[in-house]
């Protein structure tokens, strides 16, 4: 029988990839968590392992000579003795297609390479925890049936695993929508999020505004300082943006690379640019050294500004458009600062009044979008 991980990390786990440097890598991280690791060096020797002794959970590489991971795990799920043992995929296929394949097929989970660390133990720790939850569940039902006269003790009982089982999905959920780097949300959640904060502003006509953040010279500062100091450099600078933006309604997310996002509701564009302002100060205190900058001897961000009253039929691309436009007006005019795009009201050649946007930039410039000229403030 295989060791209950409910109490400690002794898991059973089995590594599936032809490539000796991913077992090896895998299997140091995971032995150090205190899990049982077993390795497969192909997906016949897998099927081998799992029949000799079942493990917990199956870390199955797809690309794969012979038998790749998606046949291996069709396999293990047309067998009712493995049907149950989560298959988490690895591979360095990124493609929404390739995911839903493997979803397709049985795997529990999917994570592309080059894997964090960290990422790998969370997905792994939480597949054990639904293991062993969907287990109790199974093994509470049983009781129920079998033991009428405790039938109020094991329904409660039973609310109380399906509880857990829920908080292990709503984590799962979490580990989908987060950035696993920087902590912050994803590109995903991101979008989701500006979709319907864009139709609620539409609906009630308020502001919605949104900031493009850049870290300047940030190729620069990875090839002086490595990428290990890069990744350090966009945690922090991602926790500096998320206590700068302090309402519960504000969302701070990775944008991409070293660019993040930060959506606004029901905030016009002065309160955007103290966000701003507020976002500078904060990455300036953090004093990271950047010697290889042109900007400054530290850390600098670049921001683009935007701010719209949503109407229909228009989309929130255009507001992203449009932060985007301040952004690069931003990086024109020196970096370190922003530049908002803000609409005005202007008189036509009819005589009708319209909407124009303008870029701003603080302590720099002033640019009409519709002159194309370039004035100083």
């Amino acid at each position: 029988m295989n060791q209950d991980p409910s109490t400690s990390n002794y898991g059973n786990i089995l590594i599936v990839d032809d490539q000796l440097d991913n077992l090896r890598v895998l299997s140091t991280i995971l032995a150090k968590e205190g899990y049982q690791v077993r390795k497969a060096l192909n997906g016949q020797m897998a099927l081998t392992a799992v029949k000799t002794l079942p493990p917990d959970l199956i870390l199955l590489d797809i690309n794969m000579p012979e038998m790749d991971g998606y046949e291996v795990c069709k396999r293990l799920k047309a067998d009712p003795s493995n049907c149950n043992i989560p298959v988490i995929f690895i591979s360095i296929l990124d493609d929404v297609l390739d995911k839903v394949k493997g979803i397709k097929v049985g795997g529990a989970d999917y994570i592309t390479k080059p894997f964090q660390f960290e990422e790998v133990i969370a997905r792994v720790q939480n597949q054990l925890t639904i293991q062993r939850l969907q287990r109790e569940l199974r093994e509470t039902n049983q009781k129920l049936s079998e033991q009428n006269a405790l039938l109020l003790l094991e329904i409660e009982k039973r609310l109380q695993v399906e509880s857990a089982l829920q908080a292990a999905n709503d984590k799962l959920r979490e580990l989908i929508w987060v950035d696993s780097l920087t902590q912050v949300s994803n590109r995903r959640f991101l979008d989701d999020y500006l979709q319907r904060e864009w139709q609620r502003s539409a609906r009630e006509q308020l502001p919605l505004s949104f900031i493009l953040c850049d870290i300047d010279c940030f190729k620069s500062y990875n090839d002086t300082y490595g990428h290990i100091a890069g990744d350090d450099c966009l945690r922090k600078v991602a926790r500096a943006i998320r206590y700068a933006v302090r309402r519960p309604a504000d969302l701070v997310a990775r944008y991409g690379g070293e660019e993040f996002a930060v959506v606004l509701p029901n905030t016009n564009f002065h309160g955007a640019v103290r966000v701003a302002e507020n976002v500078r100060l904060r990455v300036k205190e953090l004093k990271i050294t950047h010697s290889s900058s042109f900007v400054k001897n530290y850390i600098t961000l670049s921001m683009g500004i935007a701010t719209k009253v949503p109407v229909n039929p228009s989309l929130p691309e255009t507001l992203i458009a449009a932060s985007d436009k301040a952004l690069y007006q931003a990086k024109l005019q020196g970096r370190n600062g922003y530049c908002a795009c803000v609409p005005v009201a202007r008189k036509n050649c009819s005589g009708n009044l319209s909407i124009a946007g303008e870029i701003k930039c603080w302590n720099k410039h002033y640019i009409s979008e519709e002159e194309g000229s370039l004035n100083q403030e």
